[in-house]
């Protein structure tokens, strides 16, 4: 079976490693694809730029997508990802540092599935990824593609 990639969307390469780390330590073996700000992320859903010609139909099982990002933040990410309707059922889990009340109620308002703050304490990151793994990639049932 081909496993679908997640889409990592991480600027902070210290979170990014700690995140690698974690899916390595629980076995997940779906390939991560990692951008490094919201329009490296775009062009990976969307298939364009440093991505053009990638095949669109193959969707990422999650998006992991943090808020404080360059050139194009979190917020805006999940609001073109929930503005076109190919795209509009992805899973999308808000990853990040932020607690700010706010960012929770603008995460959930533009249609994001999950809002998870990032543990400090690697072991209680590693959990929630487990959580995040287990939940995502086997438990959950995914949206059919809409082309």
């Amino acid at each position: 079976m081909n496993q679908k990639a997640i889409l990592l969307v991480d600027d902070n390469p210290d979170d990014v490693k700690l995140t690698l780390r974690a899916f390595k330590k629980i076995k997940i073996a779906n390939e991560v694809v990692v951008a490094k700000d919201g329009v490296e992320a775009l062009d990976y859903v969307f298939g364009t730029g440093v991505y053009e010609g990638r095949d669109v139909s193959i969707a990422p099982a999650v998006v992991l997508l943090d808020l404080k990002l360059p050139r194009l933040d979190g917020m805006e990410v999940l609001k073109r990802i929930r503005d076109d309707k190919r795209t509009r059922l992805l899973p999308v889990v808000i990853l990040t540092s932020s607690r700010e009340e706010r960012d929770v109620i603008n995460g959930y308002s533009l249609g994001a599935n999950s809002y998870i703050v990032k543990p400090v304490n690697f072991e209680n990151f590693v959990d929630a990824v487990r959580q995040l793994g287990l939940y995502w990639l086997l438990w959950n049932e995914p949206a059919p593609v809409i082309r």
